[in-house]
């Protein structure tokens, strides 16, 4: 770290890194500078003149707190340290005269806009704007730009801070936006009228600092102080976003990013921030029971007694989803073993190794990637399987990482070099100091996939195992696995406890198929397929503890309740382990939580990264086949997102593209 320099900042001393910029350095004072275009993780655009202020013996203007340096300062006459001003009069009729220019075009739409309440230029106004107008003039329109359906534009609000398109052109990697024309005929647009196609273009909305650009789907149906907001985590993938779920009533009406440096800084993919309507669409809230082949509507003692019955004295096996939480994983392992079944995650047919949790999560942290030399990626495409990771992955390769790509050479924002995409590629790779190797769930869920973890871990690479469902870490941890994977664990069994396991196809029982319980939050294909449906809450719907991809526990808190006579998870095992006859040794969710931590401590350390002893997996022999794409529709890989409408245009968008028509010659 460089020395620290003293700069006197509204009188008083503070030591500060002499490469800080001076809004950087007063905010570091505690100092709050106003801007617009400035972005701590966006390149420096000085565009707005907002956070000017005076630097005593400096030119006889205002400067740009943003683009100027404390080691650019000279020291005083006398030799006393550079010195800043951010109150004088001098900053106050320039940031006023600011003000003043940038609300001569912006129309009076607050009371309409869905920026109001917060809004930066609004907040900023009630400090320097005035009550009055001198311009008399015509104001300036500009014409909406159809960015795709999640960002609706309004651009006669825009003032040209140009964060949009920084954004998208640094951290999401695309080039569709831009600005053209300079003076009052500047404006932002896209090239040749062009949507945009990323995963993370949602994230502008949050940037924009005026109602230019606002959320479509949340458009006029609520105002920020109407909300009830809680932090928690998201489960879309297995990265464990840091989320915010704002609620009216009983109704998710959206979800936003929160700031966590280690995990998603302030991104969010668009399908995590998204996906709330599918959380209100072919909701279970009721319990059923097939009877001749149709499912009718029953009570919760009757469903329960049913599935009781069908339970004792058989051969039950027990399959874990995508999305259930770490406890519910723990009670229903608990339940089923104690009845002498098994229980099972890797629904994918994954090969992560139990017991080893060096192999199934890695020894690097998320934020290993921001230093490491060299990434490799195997077996995955991070774009897809996690979009915030793949943006980090894309800032590290801008700071000068080499990329390397064994799997599918297809597009993730950056340059890479492309080994290959088999088992062969894999067995000559090499790597150097400060290498990371990333691999992804297509390079484990074929029969050798415990060879490929293996020649992985022989390469000296530090190992992030890039996971897709956010349930998988934890239900390992918690050791919901059977010998032989997900045949060893269905093999001959008589029932199938299925706790939101929609990806699994079990055979029907028309075919001699077994029984199937299962437990889930929205009618799809796990219900179609159950005899007994026990309707359960959604992951906002409930408290929950969620071990994300780099093997981190984090809390998710409720923001809502369930519809109608849906139960939490974790409760509706326990009841049926009482209609059972083998209760399970806890009562409340705090009583579950002491005895999952008394059976794996390590889950009691909250937003940690836990530190795994390395455990080199015995080589063998890799297999030839190549590294196949663990998704192939991202928009729709679980019960939410398929009940999601929104989810539905964005995949057949998708699919669109992939399948665009090529004019003749």
């Amino acid at each position: 770290m460089a020395d620290l320099r003293t700069i006197i900042i509204d009188g008083e001393e503070h030591q500060v890194d002499p490469n800080l910029t001076l809004i950087q350095a007063c905010e570091e004072a505690g100092i709050e500078v106003p801007r617009f275009c400035y972005h701590e993780r966006l390149s420096i655009a000085g565009n707005c003149r907002m956070c000017l202020v005076e630097v005593v013996g400096g030119p006889p203007k205002p400067t740009a707190s943003c683009a100027m340096q404390v080691k650019d300062m000279r020291p005083g006459k006398d030799g006393t340290p550079p010195t800043v001003l951010t109150k004088s009069p001098m900053v106050k009729k320039a940031r006023e005269g600011v003000m003043e220019f940038l609300l001569i075009n912006h129309p009076l739409d607050c009371p309409i806009c869905d920026q109001g309440g917060e809004c930066d230029l609004q907040d900023q106004a009630v400090a320097y704007g005035v009550d009055f107008s001198r311009y008399r003039e015509p104001k300036r329109s500009a014409t909406e730009l159809n960015l795709g359906p999640l960002v609706e534009t309004h651009m006669t609000r825009c003032i040209s801070c140009t964060r949009c398109v920084r954004f998208t052109s640094e951290v999401a990697g695309i080039s569709q936006m831009g600005q053209t024309g300079r003076g009052e005929d500047a404006e932002i647009t896209t090239y040749l009228n062009q949507t945009l196609e990323s995963n993370l273009q949602g994230n502008i909305v949050d940037l924009c600092p005026v109602g230019a650009l606002v959320s479509k789907p949340y458009a006029f149906t609520a105002r920020p102080w109407e909300l009830t907001k809680t932090e928690t985590i998201d489960v879309m993938d297995a990265l464990g976003s840091n989320i915010r779920v704002d609620t009216k009533g009983r109704e998710v009406m959206r979800i936003l990013p929160r700031n966590h440096d280690g995990v998603n800084e302030e991104w969010l993919s668009d399908k995590s921030r998204y996906v709330w309507d599918g959380l209100r669409r072919q909701r279970l809230d009721k319990p059923y029971i097939r009877e001749n082949g149709r499912l009718r509507p029953a009570s919760w003692p009757e469903a329960l007694g049913a599935a009781a019955a069908a339970m004792q004295g058989k051969k039950v096996a027990g399959l874990i989803g995508d999305l259930a939480s770490t406890e519910a994983a723990f009670s229903l392992k608990t339940l089923i073993e104690g009845q002498g079944g098994h229980v099972e995650c890797r629904t994918d047919r994954a090969r992560l190794p139990a017991g080893n949790r060096s192999a199934y999560v890695g020894n690097a942290a998320i934020e290993d990637i921001d230093t490491a030399s060299e990434i490799i990626l195997v077996g995955s495409n991070p774009r897809v399987e996690a979009a915030v990771l793949n943006a980090r992955i894309r800032k590290a390769w801008l700071r000068g990482a080499k990329i390397k790509v064994i799997g599918d050479a297809t597009d993730l924002t950056y340059d890479y070099e492309h080994l290959g995409d088999d088992r062969a590629a894999l067995a000559d790779v090499s790597v150097g100091d400060g290498a990371l190797a990333i691999v992804g769930q297509g390079a484990v869920n074929e029969a050798d996939g415990e060879a490929v973890l293996a020649a992985v871990m022989a390469t000296g690479a530090k190992l992030l195992v890039l996971h897709t469902a956010a349930s998988r870490v934890g239900a390992m941890d918690v050791g919901a696995v059977t010998d032989g994977g997900l045949l060893g664990a269905i093999d001959g069994a008589q029932v199938i406890y299925n706790l939101g396991a929609d990806e699994v196809d079990i055979t029907p029982a028309a075919e001699g198929g077994p029984f199937v319980i299962y437990q889930g939050s929205h009618g799809d294909r796990g219900a179609n397929r159950a005899d007994v449906i026990l309707p359960a809450a959604a992951y906002t719907e409930e408290q929950g503890l969620f071990v994300n991809t780099e093997g981190r526990p984090q809390l998710a808190f409720r923001a809502g309740f369930p519809p109608g006579e849906a139960k939490e998870n974790w409760a509706i095992l326990r009841a049926l382990s009482a209609e059972m006859n083998a209760v399970l040794p806890w009562d409340t969710l705090a009583g579950l939580r002491r005895a999952m931590v008394a059976a794996v401590p390590h889950l009691a350390r909250v937003d940690e990264v836990i530190e795994n002893e390395w455990q080199p997996l015995e080589t063998r022999e890799l297999g030839k086949a190549s590294f196949r794409p663990a998704i192939r529709d991202h928009y729709l890989t679980n019960p939410v997102a398929r009940a999601s409408v929104l989810m539905a245009q964005l995949s057949a968008a998708e699919k669109e593209r992939r399948t665009a028509p090529i004019a003749a010659e």
